[in-house]
């Protein structure tokens, strides 16, 4: 199968596997349901296979696009340029928090939504998670395992760090599922569609995001290990047990209110070191 779809050659570097089947596409835009009156962002527009639809839906869409020749092809595309808003940029660097205030309609959050790069899908999240307080909904095309590790509860063995801090921050609503032969050139693993909703207030209290980040990369980075080991450098196994929790027990049958306890009792320690 030839890697050049409609003059574009798909590139490498910025993990490019374009949409094309109508189908898929549709279901989609009804997932996201695009109307007026809202601040739609695209991530990674790519050639438009969402772009596009959306645009007839839509007036006006604000589109983050890193390769150069498919910004310049969405500046000048003969129906939708008008329409479109194209910002030549990672949105790895993007502050959306600034993006929100430079919208039109000042007054509503964004709504994120693009066919992520898959090499990137998990950080450029941990980045849109930082800008939560101004976003309203995400709709994106992820790896189907990143959706599963999205979506898992404690127990399961997809659940882990990214499950803990997305499920802080959003409500993961899976969407659709979507195989490979729905792209050109086609990956070599299944993808999926999830909604992404931050939550109103966030579902447990943390004294430091920050520390909730830190002890869930220490308990999962090494998932076989029990919580004593993995976090003794922060809580001794005697101070895990006080909390109520099993300082024996492994990080992935803990819950999102169990890390909280447990990062709670980190920024204490902490704060008690310092005075």
């Amino acid at each position: 199968m030839s890697k050049t779809h409609l003059g574009h050659t798909a590139r490498k570097r910025f993990g490019q596997n374009f949409l094309h089947d109508d189908y898929v596409i549709g279901k989609i835009v009804a997932a996201i349901a695009p109307k007026n009156e809202q601040n739609l962002v695209e991530i990674g527009p790519g050639l438009g296979a969402l772009t596009d639809p959306v645009c007839e839906e839509v007036d006006a869409l604000t589109v983050i696009e890193l390769d150069r020749d498919l910004a310049k092809r969405l500046r000048h595309h003969p129906f939708n340029g008008e329409k479109l808003t194209v910002i030549e940029q990672d949105a790895m660097t993007m502050d959306f928090g600034a993006l929100s205030k430079e919208m039109p309609l000042k007054d509503k959050k964004l709504r994120v939504f693009g066919n992520l790069p898959y090499n990137i899908s998990t950080p450029l999240m941990f980045h849109l998670f930082d800008h939560a307080h101004c976003i309203e909904d995400m709709h994106f095309m992820l790896q189907k395992e990143v959706v599963n590790r999205l979506a898992a509860g404690p127990g399961s063995k997809n659940y882990g760090r990214l499950s803990v801090m997305a499920q802080y921050y959003c409500h993961v609503i899976p969407v659709l599922n979507v195989p490979p032969g729905a792209f050109k050139p086609p990956p070599k693993v299944d993808s999926a569609v999830v909604k992404l909703v931050p939550h109103q207030s966030p579902p447990v209290d943390v004294v430091s995001v920050s520390t909730l980040e830190r002890v869930c990369a220490q308990a999962f980075n090494q998932r076989r290990k029990t919580i004593r080991n993995s976090l003794k450098d922060s809580l001794s196994e005697e101070e895990i047990r006080e909390l109520g929790i099993d300082p024996t027990c492994r990080a992935e049958v803990l819950s999102l209110n169990d890390f909280a306890t447990i990062a709670n009792a980190v920024s204490a320690k902490e704060s008690q070191q310092e005075q």
